[in-house]
């Protein structure tokens, strides 16, 4: 049974598991709440949806936030009776508060289990199981730890649509059509819409007139970042959600973007340069930690929300797009920093947790 939900940074890693898993020859459940159950969509017929009860802090006023545990009560105890009834071999949670009840029930039922976290630092609900567990997976290393829990490293997984492109052959940028790819995560980023259309327009003609924009934005920004890129004749396709980001991620000379785990896990299996802007809200700032190898590498440039202006994102976009050799070194660096075989280490991982022949 895989425990995730909330948003496609935990449930992109948890689909590639169930993917692998399913390859494997197990019979594979997915446990998510009502929301969680709406990102599941690229997730394989054959994984079952176990919806349950649950519920976050994050959202909401002051009595939604009240009754949040009992949600969360009631979650775990039809979690409990569903594993009663169809017991897993293994329970494995990726984060998100909708994973909370059946990692609560895992552990009342003493059922194998073990958590994944995706980024340099532990989410909330990951913090909350990670002494409680059997194993716990990283796909950022190093991943800060509470004392006394050791990690293993497996890196992030990715799915099978991503590995179809690993390594895909990069074009460096030059005088003929390239493109531009700008995500900012599944809940997508005003500030990309407010700052990228901007830092695109400020570029020399020369360059500028080459580019194909691929954009996403949140609803409200659509209309009005279509709008800026038509009125200065800049090709550009603006949603609120791209389907096919697998290739437009193969196929573009540069990467805009936030540094979710997911996102960097992406880029440096099928090897593009990259300029992250991480999210300045998180608390325990784990997009910076997240983007920390690929710059380190020389694979991708870290820009902090506080200096994240139009012209200093114009100036960096130059870096890249004006030097071909440059950009071709800045996407070897990306697959240096990668780990194809995730999603195999993860599953492994699980086998031998459930105390299977691997």
């Amino acid at each position: 049974m895989i425990a995730a939900g909330g948003t496609g940074g935990h449930m992109f890693p948890a689909q590639a598991l169930a993917e692998a898993m399913l390859d494997r020859g197990w019979r594979v459940k997915l446990s998510t709440d009502a929301r969680g159950a709406r990102y599941a969509g690229g997730f394989p017929d054959a994984v079952a949806v176990d919806q349950v009860a649950s519920a976050t802090f994050a959202r909401g006023g002051v009595l939604s936030k009240a009754v949040v545990p009992a949600k969360i009560a009631a979650g775990a105890v039809q979690a409990i009776l569903k594993m009663r009834r169809d017991r897993p071999a293994a329970v494995v949670g990726f984060g998100g508060y909708p994973a909370i009840p059946a990692m609560t029930a895992a552990t009342a039922l003493r059922i194998p289990r073990m958590i994944h976290e995706q980024n340099g630092v532990l989410g909330r609900v990951n913090q909350l199981f990670a002494s409680r567990v059997d194993a716990v997976a990283c796909g950022t290393w190093p991943t800060k730890l509470p004392a006394g829990v050791k990690g293993i490293h497996t890196g992030n997984p990715v799915r099978q649509a991503i590995m179809d492109r690993a390594c895909a052959g990069y074009i460096p940028p030059g005088d003929y059509p390239m493109s531009v790819l700008v995500i900012g995560g599944s809940q997508g980023a005003r500030i990309l819409s407010d700052v990228v259309p901007a830092a695109i327009a400020a570029l020399p003609d020369a360059v500028r007139r080459n580019i194909r924009v691929f954009q996403q934005a949140r609803e409200e920004d659509v209309k009005r970042v279509d709008a800026f890129y038509a009125a200065r004749g800049i090709a550009a396709q603006v949603q609120t959600f791209f389907h096919d980001i697998p290739t437009l991620m193969a196929e573009a000379q540069l990467v805009i973007a936030r540094s979710g785990a997911s996102t960097v896990a992406d880029l440096s299996v099928i090897g593009r340069p990259a300029i992250f802007v991480p999210l300045a809200s998180a608390i325990r700032d784990e997009q910076s930690a997240n983007a920390r190898q690929m710059v380190d590498a020389g694979a991708a440039i870290l820009m902090p929300e506080s200096k994240f202006t139009a012209d200093a994102l114009a100036e960096h976009m130059e870096t890249v797009l004006l030097h071909p050799t440059g950009a071709g070194q800045m996407a070897r660096a990306a697959l240096s920093c990668g780990t194809p075989d995730a999603t195999e280490r993860l599953a492994a991982l699980v086998e031998t947790l459930a105390g299977a022949q691997t």
